[in-house]
């Protein structure tokens, strides 16, 4: 029993490393029917149910691996992950917090916490006392230059400058709001006499209030702006020449805007330049984080860098680039175009392993290993030497061959599938799969492949004594009709169909009425099911 759930899971996490969610799970769950006090498969299906966006099923099984291994500090990590994604920001700090008292510098959970805290947190307040231009705002305002020479005033300013917090209790100091006017650019109204109220006459019922006039921008910005819109009227043109030389112009107005930086990279990407597209991007990035930017303009420069890199083929680091805007500020585009990203890396990986030499040494391995009877051993240097050669078929049936040994007949028939297709003249591939199909008591696919062996060597011993048992088996049932339905009943195919509600209306009717059959054999899914059922000896037709 342990070596079954061990293969299962070793089974489970292969395929959940080759981005096989589905079939993950599926081998976690048959684990986890052995086994069903075992943590670690729960925590491992949650992974797995994560990654397919299935997260209220991750959060279960997070929850089930903290109540078998509450000391455990990774259960506490895939039920924060799962809560995160389910936007419950308050239990998954919660969950970040208990998993941190199991154990206090675990890097994942520390982590974690702070997405939590980041996700409940409202956008990133941009503290307006500090920052490269503030002095010289204040320097060039005639408002808060002579401001400048108090020495009470200097304390007060640096104070802010690292705890905006202190605005708060000061903003009784007149100071403070002379401060805040020139920072924030607009002009501080005029002490003015209240007047009386206006006459009834002059009031209106129903008077619209105008909307507040946008502070008027510094020179400098005015400039930027104007020069960026010039900018984009090339762009869109596609006369990147201009394009780049009024982009050049608005940073040389201001150069603290990262706008501007993205603009003139998005440029460089469409002319192809993609190493000067990111060069550009990493100045905007490093001026935007001097400048407090938003933090979804330092995610789109990131996106950019990953998207020059992916034109340069530079996989990993367009994955590296993906991640960082992903940390910025998370989007269902970037998350795909990270999973794109790590396929390819995959498939990159997988090429550069192969190596046909060192296939054929652990192939000789797992050949030693299935004459010990290490079924389970056999089955992983298999697994190596397909790695190193996924194109030979023997290495498929003598994998399906273990598979067979360990009754795991699911994976055996797939390896032999794998390896006829890919040599549909290897005569013991069918052979292995016609016997796998008669452990698995579906004969009638079984004697298909057999006569598919019998079709490249018709006097091949194995082939004819399968066969005929398989014949025998037929003809041995079909007086027995509690046999054939036992027999019928063990094939999943004929499980799915009789499942089917619409299959078992039908089948009601032909019951019922003979005649109904010859319309519903004119739709081709529903003739091939009924065709099935009639090869398994359920149904007849008279």
């Amino acid at each position: 029993m342990a070596d079954q759930v061990t293969f299962l899971k070793e089974q489970g996490n292969k395929a959940l490393a080759e981005n096989k969610f589905e079939e993950a799970v599926k081998f976690y769950t048959d684990a986890i029917i052995i086994d069903s006090n075992n943590h670690v498969l729960y925590s491992n299906r949650s992974a797995a149910y994560a990654k397919l966006q299935n997260y209220n099923l991750a959060l279960a099984d997070g929850e089930k691996t903290i109540e078998i291994k509450p000391d455990w500090p990774k259960g506490y990590s895939r039920k924060g992950l799962a809560q995160v994604y389910l936007e419950k920001y308050d239990d998954a700090i919660k969950t970040y917090q208990d998993g941190l008292r199991v154990d206090p510098d675990n890097v994942t959970l520390k982590d974690g916490l702070k997405e939590a805290m980041a996700g409940k947190a409202p956008p990133p307040f941009r503290n307006p006392f500090s920052g490269p231009e503030v002095m010289n705002k204040l320097r060039s305002d005639p408002r808060t230059k002579a401001l400048l020479d108090d020495p009470e005033y200097l304390k007060l300013l640096q104070a802010l400058q690292t705890n905006p917090q202190m605005m708060g209790t000061n903003l009784q100091d007149p100071r403070m709001l002379t401060t805040l006017s020139v920072l924030l650019d607009f002009q501080e109204p005029m002490d003015t006499e209240p007047g009386p109220p206006p006459a009834q006459s002059e009031m209106k019922k129903e008077e619209v209030p105008k909307s507040e006039p946008e502070p008027e921008l510094p020179e400098d910005k005015k400039l930027a702006k104007q020069e960026k819109e010039k900018g984009n009227e090339a762009y869109k043109k596609k006369d990147f020449e201009n394009a780049i030389k009024h982009y050049n112009q608005a940073i040389e107005h201001d150069p603290t805007d990262i706008t501007f930086h993205n603009n003139l990279a998005a440029v460089f990407f469409e002319q192809k330049e993609f190493e000067k597209c990111i060069e550009q991007c990493e100045k905007g990035i490093e001026i935007g984080r001097e400048n407090r930017a938003d933090f979804k303009l330092i995610a789109k420069a990131f996106l950019r860098i990953a998207n020059a890199y992916k034109k340069l083929k530079n996989w990993k680091q367009a994955k590296v680039y993906y991640e960082k805007s992903m940390s910025e500020h998370r989007t269902p585009e970037i998350k795909t175009l990270l999973s794109e990203i790590e396929k390819i890396i995959k498939e990159e990986d997988k090429k550069a392993y192969i190596d046909e030499a060192k296939s054929e040494e652990e192939k000789e391995l797992g050949n030693e290993l299935f004459k010990k009877g290490d079924y389970a051993g056999a089955v992983k240097h298999y697994s190596e030497a397909i790695k190193r050669n996924p194109i030979d078929a023997k290495i498929y049936s003598n994998r399906a061959a273990c598979y067979t040994k360990l009754a795991a007949f699911d994976l055996g028939l797939k390896d032999c599938d794998e390896c006829v297709r890919l040599d549909p003249k290897f005569i013991k591939g069918w052979i292995r799969k016609g016997h796998i199909l008669q452990g698995m008591q579906q004969s009638t696919k079984a004697i298909a492949a057999f006569q598919k062996a019998l079709a490249l060597d018709a006097n091949n011993a194995e082939a004819l004594q399968g066969y005929r048992a398989c014949s025998l088996e037929n003809a041995g049932v079909g007086s027995d009709p509690e046999k054939v339905r036992q027999r019928a009943m063990a094939d999943p195919e004929v499980q799915a169909i009789l499942r089917d509600p619409a299959m078992r209306i039908i089948l009601d009717q032909m019951q019922n009425d003979p005649r109904a059959l010859q319309d519903h054999l004119k739709n081709p899914d529903v003739a091939a099911k009924i065709q099935k059922l009639l090869e398994s000896g359920l149904i007849a037709i008279h």
